[in-house]
């Protein structure tokens, strides 16, 4: 019986820089991606894999606002440009991974345009602060309000006036089923980028999108949850996760329990803009079951799979 493990990347992972934004810098770094996955795949494992989409995500609204204001063109609602990203980043991911994929292990892999089921009651819809997209004069703002009354704006430490959406907690992986069909059918899936499209039910049965961005690691834990996943990996811009960071005392944490880790996070280790949501869904995940956590970078993702680094969090 193969292990199912669950693997976050982050957006930044792919688009590395300012100078990494174009097509083939993407394809390039989803190439060692492939490479990577497919060396995790010589244990007996099946894989799921999600990705982040900030920056494709910035890119795509970016470009619907030039439109708009240069050319007139409708605006693209935020949900489309996170269904556009999960296509187009899904499609690099697993045109590499099938190339990768055939020379060693004779599998595919399949993209799945995941939709992710959010509560409309939310609080977090009240108090939208996720900031999107360019910075806007107050005209400009107050134009793009008149014709999107339901559009909020701050002001954005006085650069201009931004868009802010609410990010609101995933409740449930519509396409969670289909995922697990295909894992179980010894498809590499790639599934729920950019955290999914938000969709609130319509009281019907069915869904409709919902303009807000979904913490990816959130929705990921939520997804391994639901796949009844065995291993759960968060990438990040470290190889271990560190306590007293930045001080004469640092340390790197190996194996870890989720007693230990627990305490570290209430001593306040872990910055709230950047670790701490990664340790929270680490700790989520396996009080629901999960065997165990890896936190380490997306280049040593082999290595840690076999245990020879990153941070292990353990259930005890």
């Amino acid at each position: 019986m193969k292990e199912l493990v669950v693997v976050a990347i982050g957006g930044n992972g792919i688009i590395k820089d300012n100078n990494s934004q174009s097509i083939e810098a993407q394809e390039k770094a989803v190439q060692e991606v492939a490479q990577h996955v497919c060396d995790m795949l010589e244990g007996n494992y099946n894989i799921v894999l999600t990705h982040g989409n900030g920056p494709q995500v910035g890119l795509d609204l970016r470009r619907a606002e030039i439109a708009h204001s240069v050319e007139g063109l409708p605006l693209t609602p935020l949900a489309n440009c996170v269904a556009d990203t999960q296509g187009g980043i899904g499609y690099l991911v697993q045109q590499a991974l099938t190339n990768a994929l055939a020379k060693r292990h004779h599998r595919q892999a399949v993209t799945l345009i995941t939709q992710v089921e959010v509560d409309k009651n939310d609080p977090k819809f009240s108090a939208p602060t996720k900031p999107i997209g360019a910075f806007f004069t107050e005209e400009q703002a107050e134009e793009l309000k008149q014709a999107n009354p339901d559009w909020h704006f701050i002001e954005d430490s006085g650069r201009g006036y931004r868009r802010v959406v609410a990010s609101p907690e995933p409740k449930r992986i519509v396409e969670s089923s289909a995922i697990r069909t295909l894992t179980e059918n010894d498809y590499v899936v790639v599934a729920a980028g950019g955290g999914g499209i938000p969709v609130i039910s319509n009281g019907n049965g069915g869904y409709q999108s919902v303009d807000a961005v979904i913490d990816k690691d959130l929705s990921t834990t939520l997804l391994a949850k639901e796949l009844q996943a065995d291993i759960l990996i968060i990438t990040t811009g470290v190889e271990k996760v560190c306590i007293h960071f930045g001080k004469p005392e640092q340390r790197a944490l190996g194996e870890i329990n989720t007693t230990d880790m627990q305490r570290y996070m209430e001593e306040g280790h872990f910055p709230a803009g950047s670790m701490l949501p990664k340790i929270e869904a680490s700790l989520s995940f396996l009080a629901h079951g999960g065997k165990r956590v890896i936190i380490t970078t997306p280049e040593k993702l082999p290595e840690a799979l076999r245990g020879e680094t990153g941070t292990h969090i353990i259930s005890g």
